[in-house]
């Protein structure tokens, strides 16, 4: 072989290879010796290519060399046409971005809220039934149970030293030995504080006997004493104050009440630390519950709006929207039993007590709740003050068949409290939204709570021994909607899609709906 064509050509000599792994062509001759492509090699020698590592070498252009070429007036054009083009973008979705804010609907700002206006209220009448203690320092080891429940207050007491009648001997800053002691309360206040929940106090003067500010006679006297007093436990704590009897020292010390007042509800700017004044009265009358809610200037009213026996679902309706039409919404407080009226399930019946929960935490305004309403106490045959149940998460060994039923039907009525209390705690349509009525009838109710761009709900109770069809139409309704909280959840499946056009409420149920926002 030539030296030229050794420059050419590097050969690569193949002279031991097994037959399998030699090379073959497309022509094999007669004898089955396979021929190069040259048609001259001899089988076990192939010439193979190897271009030279100069070859293969990349250098690029010099840098005179892209000097020239980006000078060109072709190169110059296409860098102003692309810095142009990126310009010209950039200033299209700023644009874009601009029409979209000013288009896109603006929230609605936020309404002055209270802390009592986030959630339930829990009323501890007497401490004795509360817990094993008997004590304030039982209830306060029960604080983590309430923190589950969102609580945002406990309404304690009254725990003052108050011999029935007898206005000599009331003392409203010794506490009661039967309830504990100073320490014990105050204690209380502390663990209270670290769950976000606040004590309410209540300091009705004459809670044990048969008017609570005694007498005509005696009212001026004992409102000075409790002028006085609220200083004290101001001192000590506590985020406001509870009085029954309200419309009685309003009208007859109008100046005193409005130094209990002052004292009770001056309050800084910051909301966590506004102190509530609530009123206790026994009127029912939504006209009377709206006058004396504006005239007493209380935070709360409770009253016996709801207390009525046979009240009907158009009764409701017409409760409802007149105190939300006379009253602001961070004023209205809705509640069914307490220390004097006994427990929810033995006002309305044990049946009913999940249907009435539901109501009152979608209603418009705080709901109040009496302890152990989360689990349907009743009351005694010869008391309204039951001791409270406790169920431990274990169930205990050894209960028969209609111990464990109850036991399970206690924690089926905590978990759906908790389930609406959460709720409440967190959507701003059931916190502050718009109250629109959808349906009533003798039998049922259907309302619309709306805020903004929040999620809505629909919520929609049968008091009824029948079942109800609603067709709930509005502007602002979908054809459908989801179920969120239901009482009947094998008919009303949570999360299942339900027709509004065509509403099934079954015999003593409620259900709570939502649907999102629909621009």
């Amino acid at each position: 072989m030539s030296k030229d064509a050794e420059v050419d050509l590097k050969d690569v000599e193949l002279n031991e290879m097994d037959q399998e792994k030699q090379p073959m062509t497309a022509d094999e001759t007669g004898n089955g010796e396979a021929v190069s492509p040259t048609g001259t090699e001899k089988n076990g020698s192939v010439k193979v290519k190897i271009p030279d590592e100069k070859e293969s070498k990349f250098t690029g252009l010099s840098k005179e060399e892209l000097l020239r070429v980006a000078g060109t007036p072709g190169w110059v054009r296409t860098r102003w046409a692309l810095l142009i083009l990126f310009w010209l973008g950039w200033l299209g979705m700023l644009a874009g971005a601009v029409a979209i804010i000013v288009q896109a609907p603006r929230c609605k700002d936020l309404p002055e809220m209270n802390w009592w206006n986030y959630g339930p209220l829990y009323q501890i009448g007497d401490v004795k039934a509360f817990s094993d203690s008997q004590n304030l320092q039982g209830l306060e080891q029960k604080i983590d149970s309430l923190g589950q429940l969102k609580v945002k207050a406990l309404v304690v007491g009254p725990i003052h030293v108050a011999p029935a009648n007898n206005p000599e001997t009331l003392n409203f800053e010794a506490v009661s030995s039967e309830a504990g002691t100073l320490e014990q309360f105050k204690g209380l206040i502390q663990t209270a504080h670290k769950k976000s929940i606040n004590v309410v106090l209540d300091l009705t003067p004459n809670y044990q006997g048969s008017e609570p500010w005694f007498s005509n006679v005696s009212v001026t006297n004992v409102a000075e004493r409790l002028k006085v007093a609220l200083m004290f436990w101001r001192s000590q704590g506590v985020d406001g104050v509870q009085l029954s009897g309200v419309e009685r020292v309003a009208s007859v010390v109008p100046s005193l009440w409005a130094d209990i007042r002052a004292i009770v509800q001056n309050n800084g700017t910051d909301v966590e630390k506004k102190r509530i004044l609530i009123g206790v009265t026994d009127k029912s009358s939504p006209m009377e519950v709206s006058v004396l809610q504006n005239s007493t200037g209380v935070d709360l009213l409770m009253s016996g709006v709801l207390r009525s026996a046979g009240m009907t679902g158009m009764d409701w309706a017409q409760v409802v929207q007149y105190l939300y039409d006379t009253s602001k919404q961070t004023q209205l407080a809705w509640g069914i039993g307490d220390r004097t009226q006994g427990h929810l399930a033995s006002l309305v019946g044990s049946s009913k007590v999940n249907l009435h929960q539901m109501l009152m935490f979608t209603l418009p305004g705080t709901p109040v709740f009496n302890y152990g309403d989360e689990i349907g106490l009743e009351d005694e045959a010869t008391s309204k003050v039951p001791m409270m149940l406790w169920d431990p998460l274990e169930e205990p060994e050894g209960l028969n068949s209609t111990l464990k039923e109850e036991r399970n039907q206690r924690l089926s009525t905590r978990t759906f409290f908790k389930t609406l209390s959460d709720l409440r705690g967190k959507e701003r349509s059931l916190q502050h939204g718009n109250y629109i009525p959808l349906f009533n009838s003798t039998s049922a109710l259907a309302y619309l709570r709306v805020w903004d761009q929040s999620i809505r709900y629909v919520a929609a109770v049968n008091w009824g021994g029948e079942a109800v069809t609603l067709e709930l139409t509005h502007p602002e309704l979908p054809k459908e909607a989801m179920v969120r909280v239901s009482t009947d959840t094998r008919a009303l499946v949570p999360d299942s899609s339900v027709d509004l056009s065509a509403l099934v409420v079954g015999p003593g149920q409620a259900v709570l709906l939502h649907f999102p926002y629909l621009g």
